[in-house]
């Protein structure tokens, strides 16, 4: 257990506010226009609130309301609380993708910490990327820091079905190509999906990075699941301001709870949950910022053999609302303790170890939380193939799969990208049946650019019709956490920078073997190196802007796609002063 800090001390926000200097005068001073009492700046523990709240992040549209508890619980610690909001990266709005301004996102929310005046951060999170980037960025600055999230919105219900936030968004939509659903009956759905304030109400991206956030320990424990508009998430926020500031006291940081042992807890919680894929590429960034060495590997290291449990769409039945009424995350840490697939002795932001946070839960509906003997699959890790078509990784997610297609090989029918794609896809003439395998390219960090989540490719109308739902499909792109399907995704190296998904033809067969974790396109060596060697970019490549610094930096998705300049950057956190 880390020692605690001797307790008072001179703090990093005194730089700013203790003395009597001209410098100090200046920065005290321009606060006081807002009213505060000269005794606030005492040397009391400034605590700085990022917020992620935005009209144009719906995820985080109640975040404002959430900061009053989080100050509430700072003033009664008797901390000094500053709301700073931060680059609000919304999977709802951002083109071409959120996934692109992860990590601009990250380096705006790093130098307002290291910037400005704070002892601690509370770090207010929610839609997808929000909360990998916050986390990053906390992290490469290291003050004490803590996450609470928005939390996910109520069920939906449509004609007497829980819809799925996400989920039901890509069923609909093919349930209409297929003859199956009017589009008036798609659009009377519609109200039906986002009913309350909140993330995603299915184990996707956001809901899953709320649970990884908990898991890592750099939450309250109970913190990932609770619905958005219950009276318990303002409880847990107020909690949280009062915690950073003791978090403070004892110089508590995200290098003394993130660590490898952390990752794993993390990795194997992701495989209880179902989790989504985007956490593989999330949590090697964050894991690359405190300079903790994480693999792919590790991930199918520590997830193979995983049962998932946890009974949500998109791999199961329920959504977060009964998760969190079941005892939500918690009840799966506990889980994992008792199988011995659980680091009990890392520490968390409570400054207790995970196990005693965990070990007197109960599991309230073992049909939401699964024993393990009834779980969706028994090896619910996210897999990682490889092989001469994803030499450095490629990932797909078991719990959404269809079992019959995790050993398959097909004919290849290639789309050179997205707007390839999509003007191919609903063509009758298309040359496609359920055998074959489709494949897209030049939709990787670098490609896209940014790593859209067009990697569950609908499947051709022709196709549905039949009452095919699924089919395998490869890219170097990423899937929603809320979508489903025999998707391989992330394929490294790119086929923006010439990786051998680059030279896939139509035709080509291709075998995908999970259990020996096998990608195989099949085709000669000598024939790859030919075609490889022949290989020419075919895509424009930014000029200007954030973009073209972004294609100029960006690493592959093996690594976590962080910028190559900010990777293991955690530096000091205080700032010179200028005047």
């Amino acid at each position: 257990m880390k020692k605690k800090a001797e307790w008072p001390r001179r703090l990093r926000s005194q730089e700013w506010y203790g003395g009597t200097s001209r410098d100090v005068i200046y920065h005290r001073g321009w606060m006081k226009n807002q009213g505060y009492p000269h005794d606030l700046f005492d040397g009391r523990p400034v605590i700085g609130i990022l917020n992620t709240w935005s009209d144009m992040t719906p995820c985080n549209g109640h975040l404002r309301e959430l900061a009053e508890k989080v100050k509430a619980g700072v003033w009664e610690a008797g901390g000094f609380p500053l709301e700073v909001p931060v680059f609000s990266a919304s999977e709802n709005t951002f083109r071409p993708t959120a996934m692109m301004y992860r990590n601009l996102a990250a380096l705006a929310v790093e130098e307002a910490i290291r910037g400005q005046p704070m002892d601690g951060c509370v770090l207010m999170v929610g839609c997808d990327k929000t909360t990998p980037s916050l986390l990053m960025g906390a992290s490469s600055v290291d003050l004490p820091s803590i996450v609470v999230t928005g939390g996910p919105m109520l069920n939906g219900y449509f004609r007497g079905e829980r819809v799925g936030s996400g989920t039901h968004l890509w069923k609909f939509s093919e349930m209409v190509k297929a003859g199956e659903m009017t589009q008036a009956e798609f659009l009377e759905a519609e109200a039906s999906m986002s009913r309350s304030s909140g993330t995603c109400n299915t184990m996707g991206t956001a809901s899953t990075m709320a649970s990884m956030a908990e898991a890592l320990g750099m939450a309250l424990s109970g913190n990932a699941a609770i619905p958005a508009v219950d009276s318990r998430r303002k409880v847990m926020a107020q909690l949280t301001g009062r915690r950073i500031v003791q978090m403070v006291k004892d110089d508590l940081k995200p290098s003394d709870i993130l660590t490898k042992e952390a990752f794993e807890n993390a990795i194997r919680t992701n495989a209880a949950i179902g989790g989504s894929t985007n956490a593989v590429i999330h949590l090697l960034a964050v894991a690359g910022r405190v300079g903790i060495d994480l693999t792919l590997d590790d991930w199918d290291r520590c997830g193979r053999d995983v049962p998932t449990v946890v009974n949500l769409m998109p791999s199961g039945k329920y959504l977060m609302e009964e998760f969190f009424y079941a005892g939500g995350l918690p009840v799966v840490l506990k889980r994992l303790g008792e199988a011995g697939l659980l680091h009990k002795g890392a520490l968390t932001v409570s400054g207790e170890t995970m196990w005693d946070e965990v070990k007197d839960v109960v599991n309230w509906n073992e049909d939401v939380i699964l024993p393990a003997e009834e779980a969706l699959t028994q090896s619910g890790g996210i897999v990682v193939l490889r092989g001469n078509l994803a030499p450095k990784g490629a990932v797909l997610k078991p719990s959404a799969a269809s079992p019959h297609l995790l050993t398959h090989r097909g004919r290849a029918v290639v789309f050179e990208d997205i707007d390839d794609y999509k003007a191919k896809i609903n063509d009758d003439a298309l040359d496609i049946d359920e055998t074959c395998v489709m494949v897209m390219k030049n939709c990787g960090p670098k490609g896209y650019p940014g790593m859209a989540e067009v990697g569950n490719m609908g499947l051709p109308p022709k196709v549905l019709k039949k009452g095919i739902t699924d089919m395998v499909r490869i890219s170097d792109a990423r899937m929603s956490g809320t979508a489903y399907g025999t998707v391989v995704l992330h394929t490294s190296p790119e086929a923006a920078v010439g990786g051998p998904l680059a030279v896939v033809r139509n035709g080509d067969m291709i075998e995908l073997d999970v259990p020996t974790r096998r990608l195989h396109l099949d085709i000669s060596d000598e024939e790859l190196a030919s075609r490889l060697a022949d290989w020419k970019p075919n895509h424009e490549l930014p000029s200007s802007g954030y973009a073209w610094l972004h294609q100029q930096h960006v690493q592959g998705a093996d690594t976590g796609a962080d910028l190559d300049f900010l990777k293991g950057c955690r530096g000091n956190a205080v700032g010179k002063d200028s005047h």
